[in-house]
């Protein structure tokens, strides 16, 4: 669902420092919000501060959310920091395989050049 980001209500945080949000702005601006922020329904943050100042930052209006309604207030704290303690971040090897794909699709072969070329020429005879 769709929130005001202005009527988001943020209580008091584990994290207190938001971190290299200029880059989490840059990635927003670009592709959009990935993964939305999860409020109760009094609408106070349980988890997506980043995100949330971001989309501040980038004078957004409104913000995806994902409404829960813990059964107290431990449970809501026990949310917040597993939201924040279960992130995986990829191994090198990972992150090496990840660019080297995205290098390739990027700059295509020669012959890979050709078959996109066959393959959107078909398309688009057969899409008409």
């Amino acid at each position: 669902m769709l929130v005001q980001v202005k009527d988001v209500i943020v209580k008091k945080r584990i994290r207190k420092e938001l971190q290299d949000i200029q880059a989490l702005k840059e990635s927003m601006s670009r592709y959009g919000l990935m993964n939305p922020i999860t409020i109760n329904s009094n609408n106070e943050l349980i988890a997506g501060h980043r995100r949330l100042e971001a989309a501040k930052e980038l004078g957004w209006n409104s913000i995806s959310a994902v409404v829960i309604d813990p059964k107290n207030e431990i449970l809501e704290l026990e949310m917040e920091l597993e939201e924040n303690i279960q992130r995986s971040p990829f191994t090198k090897d990972e992150l090496i395989e990840g660019y080297e794909r995205l290098e390739k699709l990027r700059h295509p072969g020669f012959f890979r050049r050709i078959w996109n070329f066959i393959v959107n020429f078909f398309k688009r005879l057969f899409s008409k």
